[in-house]
C-alpha cells in the first residue's frame, strides 16, 4: 500500500518559513519606502527556484546570504514564498492586477509550474478584465519567452479585434515578434490592403529619417526599409490585392519586393493566360462566419463560385487568390447524407427555388463537381433555357489552382427537369434513376461534355456520389 501525506508536509514547510532560528538567507524585496526583508532557507530556495539557485551559487561560504529583488513587491513575494514552501496559492481575494504581478514575479524566479497555472487562471477566469487592460497584458506577455499562453491570448485577441490595436496610437510600438505572429494568421480580421498599410506604417516608425512618400526615397532608403521588413514581407498576401490596390499601393514600393515576385504579380493582373505558382498564400478568412454550412466545400470555393456568378475575374486563373468575395449567403436546401439520394427528395426540397448552386463529391476520389442554376428546378420533363448557368470542378477541397469553369454554350439545353432526375445540367452533369421512379436512389451519374464549353472531368465513365448539397444563394444586405 502506498499513501502520500502532502497536506501535513505542506503545513510543516510553511511553519519552517516562520521559524527565526534556522534561516541562512535574507531576501530584500521592494523599493523606495515599500521594502521588506524576508528570512528563508537557502536549500529550499535553491531547489525550488532555478533563478535563486544561480544567484546563490556564488555564495560558497556558510555565512548568511543576502540578495535583493527590487522588482518584486513585498505582498507579491509573500504569496510566492507560500507557494515555494507550501506548494499552494490562493487567488480568490486577489485583484487581477495583483495576480499579474505574481505571474511576473514567478517568471523572474523561473517558477514554471506557477507560471503555467497563473496564465491559464487569468485567461479562463479574468478574460473581461484582460480585454479592458489589454495594453498591460500585451506588454507583460511579450516581455518574456516563458509566457507563451499569454502571448497566444494576445495574438488571438488582436486577430479577432485588430482595430483596437492597429488603430491605436501605440500600434507602432508592437515588437517585430508580435507583429509577425499577428500577420501570419489566416484569421486576421482585416483586409489585406489594410494590413499592408499598417506594416508600412510600422516600418516607417522604425526608420524615423524616412519620409512617408516613397518617391522621395533613395536606393539606400529602400534597402533600409527592406531590411526592417524582411520577415514581414513574405507574410503579406500580395496576390489578394485588387488591380487598383496593386497599382496604387504596391507599385510605388516595388523596390521592397523580390524582382521575381513583382513580375509574377504584374503578370497576374495583365496576362489572363499566366499560370499561378504553387506557393501563393490564399486569402484570409475575414468576417465570413455564417456564410455557408457545407460538408463538401470551404469559403474559398464559395468565394470563387460567387465571382463566377457575378462574372468577376472569370478569365483570370488567379481569381481564387484574390480577396475573398462573398456577397451571398448560401442557404442549405438539401444534403444527401441528411436527406437522402432520391430525385423525389431533391424536387421536394429544391423545386421552385431560384438561383441554386449544387456541389457533388465523387465517391472514391477527392473530386468536387457542380453547377449554378439561375432558374427554378422543376419536374416538367423538359430542358430549361438560360445563358447564365455554368458547371465546374475541383480536384479537391483545397485545390483551387486546377479548378475548371465551364459556361453553357447551347442555351436551349442548359438544364434538364424530370421527376426521375436530380440536379442535371444538360448531359454534362447527368444524375438520374435509370429504369426506376423518383423514389429510388440515383443509379446513373455521368459527366459527358456536350452543351457546356469544357469537360469538367478527365473521363466520362459512370461514378458514384459520396454526398451532394444544394444551396440557394441570397444576396446579403450588408
Amino acid at each position: 500500500m502506498f499513501k502520500q501525506f502532502f497536506t501535513n508536509l505542506s503545513q510543516n514547510f510553511v511553519e519552517i518559513l516562520k521559524d527565526d532560528n534556522y534561516y541562512d538567507i535574507t531576501i530584500e524585496v521592494g523599493n523606495g519606502s515599500n521594502v521588506k526583508i524576508f528570512r528563508a532557507h537557502k536549500i529550499i530556495m535553491c531547489y525550488r527556484s532555478p533563478f535563486l539557485r544561480r544567484t546563490l551559487s556564488s555564495n560558497k561560504k556558510n555565512a548568511l546570504a543576502h540578495i535583493k529583488l527590487s522588482n518584486i513587491l513585498p505582498d507579491t513575494f509573500q504569496i510566492i514564498l507560500k507557494y515555494i514552501y507550501g506548494g499552494f496559492i490562493s487567488l480568490n481575494e486577489q485583484e487581477p492586477s495583483e495576480i499579474l504581478k505574481v505571474l511576473v514575479a514567478a517568471d523572474q524566479l523561473l517558477l514554471q509550474e506557477l507560471i503555467n497555472y497563473l496564465q491559464t487562471y487569468l485567461i479562463e477566469n479574468k478574460s473581461e478584465w484582460m480585454e479592458q487592460c489589454f495594453g498591460l497584458i500585451y506588454q507583460t506577455g511579450f516581455q518574456s519567452n516563458s509566457l507563451l499562453e499569454l502571448q497566444q491570448y494576445c495574438t488571438n485577441f488582436m486577430a479577432k479585434f485588430p482595430e483596437r490595436i492597429f488603430k491605436s496610437l501605440h500600434f507602432t510600438s508592437l515588437s517585430e515578434k508580435s507583429l509577425i505572429s499577428l500577420i501570419k494568421r489566416d484569421d486576421l480580421q482585416m483586409k489585406e490592403i489594410e494590413i499592408w498599410d499598417h506594416v508600412l506604417k510600422w516600418g516607417l516608425e522604425k526608420n524615423p529619417t524616412l519620409l512617408p512618400d516613397p518617391t522621395t526615397w533613395s536606393d539606400n532608403d529602400f534597402k533600409m526599409m527592406k531590411n526592417t521588413l524582411q520577415y514581414c514581407l513574405p507574410l503579406i498576401r500580395f496576390f489578394s490585392f485588387s488591380s487598383e490596390d496593386f497599382f496604387q499601393k504596391v507599385r510605388p514600393y516595388k523596390e521592397l519586393l523580390k524582382r521575381q515576385l513583382y513580375e509574377e504579380l504584374l503578370e497576374s493582373y495583365l496576362n489572363p493566360n499566366s499560370e499561378p505558382n504553387d506557393n501563393i498564400l490564399l486569402p484570409r478568412s475575414r468576417n465570413m462566419y455564417g456564410i455557408i454550412d457545407s460538408k463538401i466545400v470551404n469559403l474559398n470555393i464559395a468565394s470563387l463560385i460567387s465571382r463566377w456568378i457575378d462574372k468577376i475575374d472569370i478569365k483570370s486563373k488567379y481569381a481564387y487568390a484574390r480577396e475573398l468575395y462573398l456577397p451571398y449567403k448560401f442557404n442549405l436546401l438539401l444534403r444527401g447524407k441528411r436527406d437522402g439520394f432520391t430525385p423525389k427528395k431533391f424536387h421536394e426540397l429544391c423545386d421552385n427555388k431560384l438561383c441554386t448552386v449544387t456541389f457533388i463529391k465523387i465517391k472514391g476520389t477527392k473530386e468536387i463537381i457542380g453547377g449554378y442554376n439561375p432558374l427554378e428546378w422543376s419536374s416538367s420533363g423538359d430542358y430549361a433555357k438560360t445563358k447564365d448557368s455554368f458547371i465546374f470542378s475541383f480536384k479537391s477541397k483545397n485545390n483551387f489552382k486546377d479548378s475548371i469553369l465551364s459556361n453553357v454554350i447551347n442555351v436551349n439545353y442548359a438544364m434538364y427537369y424530370g421527376d426521375n432526375v436530380g440536379p442535371t445540367f444538360g448531359r454534362d452533369i447527368d444524375i438520374y434513376v435509370e429504369m426506376g421512379n423518383g423514389s429510388k436512389e440515383y443509379n446513373y451519374c455521368q459527366c459527358k461534355q456536350k452543351y457546356y464549353e469544357r469537360g469538367i472531368r478527365d473521363k466520362e465513365d459512370l461514378f458514384l456520389i459520396e454526398d451532394y448539397e444544394v444551396f440557394q444563394i441570397i444576396k446579403k444586405n450588408d
